[in-house]
This record gives C-alpha cells, structure tokens and sequence, in this order.
C-alpha cells in the first residue's frame, strides 16, 4: 500500500505504473474517495464538537423550557452524527478498497511487457547436457527409482497429490539443509515459518485481496501461505523493529500450498505445478533506502544463483517485465532452471523488493537517527522449491544406466553417496 499522500501529489505516476503493470486500477477514483473520505471527517469532527459544547450547556442550565430546547437540539445534532457516521463508513469502505489496489511504482529498468513471455533474459550459466542416449522426463525416472509414488498420493491427497519416497524424500531434504546452511553461514537467521497464518499478513504482503482464488481458506476464515515470505513478514507486524538489527535477513522454511486455479490440464504429470510442496525461502527486512533496496535484491539474486550453480544446474536469469510484476513488486526476478525432456527453462526462484509497499499494510516501522518513525523495506527471494528442484536435479544430472548423479554439494547430506540407483528387487 501507497501513502494516500504520495498518490494525490503523483497521480500521474500512479497512473503509468497501472499502465505498465496492465492493470485496470483508476487513481481518479481513489482521489474523489479521498476528497469524499476528508470531507466527511471534518463534518463529522465539527458535529461532535457541537456535540460535545452542547453538553456543558445542558448540565447547567436550570430552566426548564430552555434546557428541553437543548435537548431537542442535543437529539437533531445525534440523528445529525449519526447519518454522517453511517456515509463515512460507506466512503471509508469504498476508500479501503481502493487503496489495497493501488499499484506499486516499478522500477525504470523493468521491462514493458503483458505477460511472461515478454520478460527479459539477462544471463544464462552452465552448459546444458548433450546426452548420447534418449533422455527420460522426470517423471519417468522418479517411477524408475522407486523415489516417488503418484497413484497412492492421488488416492490419499486427491488431484497431484504425490508421495516422495525413498531417496525422493532424502534428496528433498539434502536439498532443504544445504540450502540453509548455505544462508546461515552469510547472516540468515533460520525460521521455520508458519504456513496456516491468519488474513492480516496476506493482506499485508498482497496475496490478498487479488490472490484470495489461488488460496486455500480454513473454515476459521484463516489461509494456507504459498510461500514462507507470508508468514515470516508477519514476524515484525506491528513493531517497531530496533535500527540496529536491520538490514534483518531471514532464511524461512515452511511447507506451502497453492490451488493452482486456472491451471488445469497443466503440467499433469510430474512434480511441477503441486498443490504442496516446500520451499526454503529469503527474507530482509531494511532500512527506508531505495539504494539499499537495490543492493540487497542483488544480494539474493546472487545467492539464488550461487545455490544453483554449486548444484550444477543450468539456468536463466530474467527481469520481469510490467505485466508480470505483483501489485506490489517495484521489480522482480525470475530464475529458471533447464529442464531436458522439456527444451526450455522452467521458473525455480522469484526475487522481489517492495519498498515500504508490504511494511506500510503490516505496519512494521524503525526510528532513525533523529528518532522518526519510518516505515521499513521488504525484499524476498526463493532459495530453492521442492520438489521441483527435483525435476532440474533428476533429468539434468541422469545417466544412460537410469542412474542419477547425487550433485557434489549434496552428497554430504546423502551419507557420501555419488549416485542414486534403481532399487534391487
């Protein structure tokens, strides 16, 4: 969320970032709410103050027909208040909702672009595999290794519902501690994050109200998180985070959950596009610097990419172009990992920085120098997913007996094994 001040003084900017984001907002609207929503306040302020000055008047007036007069008066002023009570409620639930839909202003450099098949690459590492024999998908080499089991998952969970089994399981869970060790040796405190989290920090980081279709709703009225970033950006919700802790960086952990509305027919096979999976997930918390900002949403940019590049896995890196940034992304990019049996890069990691868009909804602030209280700056920024990482591992590191090479950096948490082989019946 935007402070209305800077909207009224910038509509115009509003205006481009709705036009570069593709959305449909009107910051004409949220400006006439406004004038409505002031307005009203100030009525309502002068009535109570009458309110409030005819009080004394009753209490010491000693005539009669004078003090009934007060009191019909005192009665008009009331029905008075309490009809312009029950517009600004209207105007102020009207003006709610225009604001958690105000767009975040994106960067220069991101790209203009509809959808992603405009975002921009920047970079690509690694060499991608020539195979002297016929790969298999990922799919058919997890069945091969015994390391995953759909037909039983799909009987207990329902659609893409999966088991990982086996060195499916111990691989997912190499993957998960390497990745945090590998952010706690950098500064990253570790957080095991909550996934079921109450509407407040949804609305805050801005998976709600526009994402509430792809979530999962408890009969409680609370939501499964998508991501560790949901709960973990709770983790400061109305404080005041001490200055010197900051920039504070969070590696999170958490199971995550995603309906994955609208993707039906999609990615039917396999372990892409889940209703659960994990994620090991990056999270800071800095001070209100747009240089700042700039510089660590480097920083995890290069971690994901050290993480993938010690797995040896080839990848792409692109910026993000208008239509694909969040509501509140000011930029963002993806990294995607080369998955053979496909041909293409396939999205692994999503890195973001918000300026104070997700801090000013869950109202996390610091106090500078001179003791001001300011709103912080979020970023955050996938390590790895899983099981997807798995897709990349297995079908990019697959070998012409049907083994799969354990990834060096892996093989200490797999008890120093260099390979995972079909299972002796």
């Amino acid at each position: 969320m935007l402070d209305i001040k800077f909207i009224k003084e910038n509509p115009d900017l509003i205006k481009e970032a709705a036009r570069k984001k593709h959305s449909n907002f009107k910051v004409e609207e949220l400006i006439e709410a406004d004038g409505d929503r002031v307005a009203l306040i100030k009525e309502v302020d002068e009535i109570r103050a009458k309110q409030n000055a005819m009080n004394p008047k009753i209490s010491s007036t000693s005539d009669m027909k004078e003090r009934n007069d007060l009191i019909f008066q005192m009665k008009e002023i009331k029905d008075e208040l309490q009809k312009k009570e029950a517009r600004l409620e209207e105007v102020m639930k009207k003006w709610r909702s225009l604001m958690v839909q105000v767009p975040n202003v994106p960067d220069m450099s991101v790209p203009e672009g509809a959808s992603d098949a405009d975002n921009k690459e920047i970079k690509t590492w690694g060499n991608i595999a020539k195979f002297d024999f016929t790969p298999k998908s990922q799919h058919e080499i997890l069945l091969d290794l015994d390391m995953v089991d759909f037909d039983r998952g799909i009987k207990v969970s329902g659609f893409r519902g999966y088991f990982l089994k086996n060195d499916g399981f111990l691989l997912s869970m190499a993957i998960w501690q390497f990745c945090i060790d590998s952010l706690v040796k950098k500064g990253y405190s570790p957080l095991l994050a909550p996934s079921l989290v109450k509407k407040e920090p949804f609305y805050g980081t801005g998976y709600l109200p526009q994402g509430e279709e792809d979530l999962y709703k408890t009969q409680d009225a609370d939501y499964l998180a998508g991501t560790a970033e949901v709960g973990t950006m709770g983790f400061y919700m109305d404080e005041i985070v001490p200055k010197e802790i900051l920039p504070k960086k969070f590696v999170s952990f958490s199971p995550c959950f995603r309906r994955e509305a609208g993707s039906h027919g999609k990615d039917t096979k396999g372990l892409i596009r889940l209703h659960e999976f994990y994620k090991v997930e990056q999270v800071i918390l800095c001070e209100a610097s747009h240089e700042q900002s700039v510089k660590l949403h480097e920083e995890l940019r290069e971690n994901a990419e050290e993480i993938m590049q010690k797995l040896g896995i080839p990848y792409r890196v692109v910026i993000n172009c208008g239509g694909d940034l969040g509501l509140g992304q000011v930029k963002k990019y993806d990294i995607e990992a080369w998955v053979p049996s496909e041909g293409k890069y396939r999205e692994t990691h999503s890195i973001s920085y918000f300026h104070d868009f997700q801090t000013r909804r869950l109202n996390t602030k610091y106090k500078d120098e001179d003791g001001k209280l300011k709103f912080a700056h979020s970023l955050n920024g996938t390590a790895l997913a899983t099981p997807r990482a798995l897709v990349a591992i297995v079908e990019n590191f697959q070998n012409a007996d049907g083994s799969i090479t354990i990834p060096e950096v892996l093989r200490p948490y797999m008890g120093g094994r260099t390979k995972i082989e079909k299972p002796q019946v």
